[in-house]
């Protein structure tokens, strides 16, 4: 084995986009709050399921059809931090896999995955009749209450141990990812009291390539 890691996860909303959610981008673009759903989960008076139901409830009334296809064109504008396409390269050339664990949308993950050459990705869903419209419904493929089980499936997928890997968040959502692997960072942290304070590292700057020195000890 070569160097410390082998694979790093990557939250997606927050750290490698600088908007904070790619479901909040959506509402943005079409126009719509969803911040009493929002208060809602978080007070755990919904379950995530319901979160995303009523979320795309709103799209639903905002544009009535909506398409699969109508979010991927939103999506697409979808601002993106500085620096990835360098860190994953970097990464893969030191023999470093790279995975994106979101409670996002997949669309986004997707093309964020294609364009800079990430190995992995897992995000949740979209629904859709056979036309592609909207049902109403979301795809969970990522506990966002506990994202563990998305390490854990991401670890075996590569066959990777816990030590070997390194996770990157932002918010509380992606503390238990911290918890599961040999390495955590906090990278551009919503908050320092609870984010900050549960991984090993904090950086903060506008550029995803100042994570490469914790990781190769560089």
């Amino acid at each position: 084995m070569g160097g410390r890691y082998d694979l790093v996860i990557f939250d997606m909303d927050g750290t490698l986009t600088s908007v904070r959610s790619s479901w909040g981008y959506v509402h943005d673009v079409l126009g719509v709050s969803n911040e009493d759903a929002y208060r809602a989960f978080v007070n755990m008076e919904i379950d995530e399921a319901e979160f995303m139901r009523r979320d795309i409830g709103l799209w639903m009334e905002a544009r009535p059809g909506i398409t699969v296809d109508d979010v991927g064109e939103i999506l697409r504008g979808v601002p993106l931090v500085s620096g990835i396409g360098e860190t994953v390269n970097r990464l893969s050339s030191e023999g470093i896999r790279t995975a994106i664990c979101s409670g996002g949308i997949d669309m986004a993950a997707k093309m964020i995955a294609e364009r800079f050459g990430f190995d992995h990705y897992v995000a949740d869903g979209l629904e859709t009749h056979p036309d592609g419209r909207l049902t109403g419904e979301g795809i969970i493929n990522v506990d966002l209450r506990d994202k563990s089980g998305c390490v854990d499936d991401i670890l075996a997928h590569f066959g990777v141990d816990p030590d070997r890997a390194v996770s990157v968040g932002n918010s509380y959502t992606d503390i238990p990812m911290f918890k599961k692997t040999g390495m955590s960072i906090a990278f551009n942290p919503v908050d320092m009291e609870y984010t900050g304070a549960a991984a090993d590292h904090v950086i903060k700057s506008d550029c995803l390539t100042a994570i490469l020195g914790v990781i190769l000890e560089v």
